[in-house]
């Protein structure tokens, strides 16, 4: 902006625009000398007034402001009334002297003040303002009031068994160890490097940051980190930002950040952590203008622009992404009094329920141009895994009221059963992966969380079916924990195979890496909640004792290389869902099951509970004007 030019008073008649300074004080032959020496003296004597009056403020910007910027008033009622030439300059003039004598009397006031009042002043002023810009920041929703009710099993007791208190206090202790090198060495970014002792950062998340912080949150909150849980706070309250210009994984950011977010606002009642939930999920509905509403992968924030990933069968969005962002989404509904969430996800599962399956299998590649399944690729692993345990779990977060979700849930594993579960030679139950007809005997690590998904989804299965999903579940969780037993770190690999003679083990090298995951672990600690056999607490026990010897390192705890050696090599990278998942469901097999009870928590893909929605619950008032 230009710097103002101080105008002498127009006389009626001389448009303003054509007025030119000097012209007027010193061209016009109407005035003598003796005349303009007394208007330069009284023009002088009016500046000098002013800026006199403003150099005595304890803000003297905000002046300047009233007295040279100061704009048209706004009629909230309707349009403002024209004014013309002369009450326009009336009411200019009018303004200003109302503004000198404020000025004047608060330059008074101030003189007559104590210094350390004035400096009081000046530092209620600067809040005001810092607490204006962030009422009116970028992209910062308007949310309804709430009614925060204190969460069932959001703290749990102390084991009374002293073996299983002392395990318990054990996982307590690496969640500390990796928190507090995260803090020391990466603190603020979204992963950390334990080796080389700096931060990492995905790709995943673009220019986010913080990916630990938030997805630690309830991790933190339900082991009794109170310390820890606050200065991950007050970084979210001050750093966490997404404004920026980022292209992001819809998928990943909605189950990490979104689902942190929400599980800390449940767990805590702190409202932080619903504003920056439900601002995030604001910032991700671009990614549904699709033709079909279906997804896409990935999403730039900024300018709204999203497309697939190349590799993604001609343009395809995934089973597993677009299919696991349904939790989430209710909730953000919930909390934010907005349907355009729930509308979203219901619209998915309009275009799923008008496509036949094949076989009664999904896909795993979804063109959200044309609405038709890409490759005929079918897995319960990676590509399909979550899209399944989100139907179960959206039918119970629905206090059971979603029938469509459970069918289709049931319905889905009737076909998975039929299709693609096999039992080896040696009486392994495995789940395969079908390609085009084929059934590939191959069995991933993201596949073995099935085996809770099953014993989860046992108590409502159709008539007489209920035992036979928990002998499934508890078939696959053996599988799954033999698949760690045959190797030599007792860690199992990123996928394993049923062909050549081999059962349960890794034969390719690209498939013997583990980098921290969770499933295995995720299906023992269901399988304990859901039959309190000793043998899921002892299997995770293993887990535990696994990581120590092979991961944990100085600064926190690596992946490795490959896990058939007896002296692996590190991947230097502690990722966020190992704090986030794997040392959660430890943590919750060694504790009572009244620490978030399954019959009140409900949760998502990276293990943050969410809590079910009643029947009857209403926590959402009216906006408030």
């Amino acid at each position: 902006m230009p710097p103002p030019t101080l105008l002498p008073f127009t006389t009626p008649g001389i448009s303003r625009k054509s007025v030119n300074s000097s012209s007027v004080l010193f061209n016009r032959p109407a005035f003598r000398l003796t005349e303009k020496f007394l208007l330069l003296l009284v023009f002088s004597g009016f500046i000098t007034l002013c800026f006199g009056a403003i150099f005595f403020l304890p803000d003297s910007s905000k002046l300047l402001s009233g007295v040279f910027f100061h704009s048209q008033p706004v009629s909230v009622s309707g349009s403002a009334p024209k004014l013309d030439g002369r009450e326009l300059e009336a009411d200019k003039l009018n303004r200003i002297r109302e503004d000198h004598e404020k000025a004047l009397r608060e330059a008074k006031d101030t003189l007559h003040k104590l210094p350390d009042e004035i400096k009081q002043d000046i530092k209620e002023q600067k809040e005001k303002v810092a607490q204006d810009s962030a009422n009116k920041r970028e992209g910062a929703p308007r949310l309804p009031n709430v009614v925060f009710r204190k969460p069932v099993g959001a703290i749990g007791r102390e084991p009374a068994d002293p073996e299983t208190r002392d395990r318990q206090a054990k996982i307590k202790e690496m969640m500390k160890h990796a928190w507090e090198n995260y803090k020391r060495y990466a603190w603020g970014s979204n992963e950390l490097k334990p080796l080389s002792k700096r931060h990492h950062s995905s790709s995943l998340f673009g220019n986010f940051q913080g990916a630990t912080i938030v997805d630690a949150l309830d991790t933190l909150y339900i082991m009794g980190m109170h310390d820890e849980f606050n200065e991950a706070k007050e970084w979210i309250e001050k750093n966490l930002d997404f404004n920026v210009h980022a292209e992001v994984s819809v998928f990943e950011v909605t189950i990490r950040f979104v689902g942190g977010l929400l599980s800390a606002f449940y767990l805590s009642g702190e409202e932080v952590f619903r504003a920056k939930a439900v601002e995030l999920g604001e910032k991700l509905l671009p990614a549904f203008n699709t033709p079909t509403g279906i997804p896409w992968a990935l999403l730039n924030i900024k300018s709204g622009i999203g497309r697939n990933w190349p590799w993604a069968s001609g343009g395809s969005s995934i089973l597993a992404e677009f299919g696991t962002l349904h939790l989430e989404f209710m909730h953000l509904s919930q909390l934010s009094g907005n349907p355009v969430f729930a509308e979203k996800m219901m619209n998915i599962r309009k275009v799923l329920n008008r496509l036949d399956k094949p076989q009664g299998l999904y896909p795993n590649y979804l063109n959200p141009n044309s609405g038709q399944w890409g490759q005929h690729h079918v897995s319960v692993g990676g590509l399909g895994d979550s899209f399944y345990e989100y139907l179960l779990k959206a039918w119970l977060m629905s206090d059971k009221t979603d029938e469509e979700a459970r069918k289709m849930y049931y319905d889905a594993v009737q076909a998975i059963e039929t299709h693609l579960i096999r039992k080896s030679n040696g009486g392994l139950k495995y789940i395969a992966e079908w390609k085009g007809g084929l059934l590939e005997h191959k069995m991933g690590h993201l596949t073995c969380f099935a085996g809770g998904m099953f014993a989860l989804g046992a108590d409502g299965a159709p008539e007489e079916t209920s035992g036979h999903h928990m002998e499934l579940a508890a078939e696959i969780a053996r599988t799954c924990h033999e698949s760690y037993d045959r190797s030599a770190t007792k860690l199992g690999p990123e996928a394993f195979r049923f062909d050549g003679g081999v059962e349960a083990i890794a034969t390719r090298q690209n498939e013997k890496y583990y980098i921290l995951r969770p499933e295995v672990i995720e299906t023992h600690m269901y399988m304990w909640r859901l039959t309190h056999d000793p043998k899921y607490r002892q299997w995770g026990w293993e887990a535990v004792q696994a990581l120590e010897k092979s991961c944990r390192v100085a600064a926190g705890y690596s992946g490795i290389r490959d896990v058939y050696s007896d002296q692996p090599t590190h991947d230097d990278v502690q990722q966020s869902f190992f704090l986030a998942e794997t040392l959660k469901y430890l943590y919750l097999m060694f504790s009572d099951d009244d620490l978030l009870p399954l019959d009140h928590w409900i949760f998502n893909s990276e293990a943050h509970p969410l809590p079910v929605i009643r029947k009857d619950s209403q926590p959402v008032e009216k906006l408030t004007e």
